[in-house]
């Protein structure tokens, strides 16, 4: 299938294609932060604290008169980076052991035990517990994060190995001669590839939700790391004199993740041929 063919099944939906254009301008924002700010994001003016939003301001100063918006944009840098490596470390490691459980039988058993034992604990409570161990750090929150959500891949990928295994064309590659190397690489994980990619645009979204909770519970990444749920829980006290310096900061937590999930549904439905098909006939009669 072509990419440009791909990318018009995908934004057949309107709101998936609101959400990717929200997303890549909250991408676009962070990565060119140092152009469109115009404002260190660290710079105290005590003077304009709790400044309103203005024109030399977009959306105000905190409580050490530091500009909001560019605290905001850099602060996108870090948010999304902590996403951006838990989704690929989760996705990496869940899909090592969802592989490995779903296809040597002898190992499923005991890599699914640690698995469901994992999956029981409530994710918030995990990730705090993980981090007060492992110390506040940004590197810490990112391993915390990836323990927690590496179950709920691995789980999805040994479901759909399960299946991917018993195809006759595993069976032709096994009668061949083709090691158990080259069957796990060139036949399954090919065809893991569309849960995998919703998975994946999940975590990123939960992560950021997760990080956002952390910080805001002090136990995430150190307060002078600017992340947005730094800025959050660093500003609550203030927020029934200045109301846009917690505001702000949540809109982009809340869009960003909101997005993601979009974004992440339309992926499903475009990858599921059940739901792609029930999509394309609604999206037919809509257009009609």
């Amino acid at each position: 299938m072509k990419i440009p063919l791909v990318l018009k099944k995908l934004f057949r939906r309107r709101i998936v294609l609101a959400a990717a254009i929200c997303l890549l301008l909250v991408v676009g924002v962070a990565l060119l932060a140092n152009v469109i700010t115009g404002y260190d994001p660290n710079d105290t003016a005590v003077r304009e604290r709790l400044s309103v939003p203005t024109a030399s301001h977009l959306m105000g100063t905190d409580e050490l008169g530091r500009d909001l918006f560019a605290r905001i944009a850099f602060g996108g840098r870090y948010s999304l980076t902590i996403a951006a490596l838990t989704a690929t470390g989760s996705i990496v490691f869940g899909t090592l052991f969802g592989l490995v459980a779903g296809f040597f039988r002898r190992l499923d058993a005991p890599i699914m035990r640690v698995v469901d034992a994992m999956m029981s604990l409530p994710d918030i409570l995990l990730a705090i517990a993980l981090v007060a161990i492992l110390g506040p750090s940004m590197l810490n929150v990112v391993l915390a994060l990836v323990l927690v959500y590496s179950p709920r891949v691995a789980r999805v990928v040994r479901a759909s190995t399960l299946v991917v295994r018993e195809l006759l064309f595993v069976e032709a590659a096994r009668a061949v001669g083709v090691s158990t190397a080259g069957i796990l690489w060139r036949h399954i994980l090919p065809n893991l590839m569309s849960p995998i990619l919703v998975q994946a645009s999940f975590i990123f979204a939960y992560a950021i939700l997760a990080e956002a909770a952390l910080s805001f519970l002090g136990v995430g990444v150190p307060p002078e790391i600017p992340t947005w749920g730094t800025m959050v829980a660093g500003s609550q006290q203030y927020a029934h004199e200045a109301l846009w310096i917690v505001l702000f900061p949540g809109l982009a937590i809340i869009l960003t993740a909101l997005s993601l999930q979009l974004l992440g549904d339309g992926v499903r439905d475009l990858l599921d041929p059940r739901l792609k098909n029930r999509c394309d006939s609604r999206c037919e009669r809509s257009e009609t």
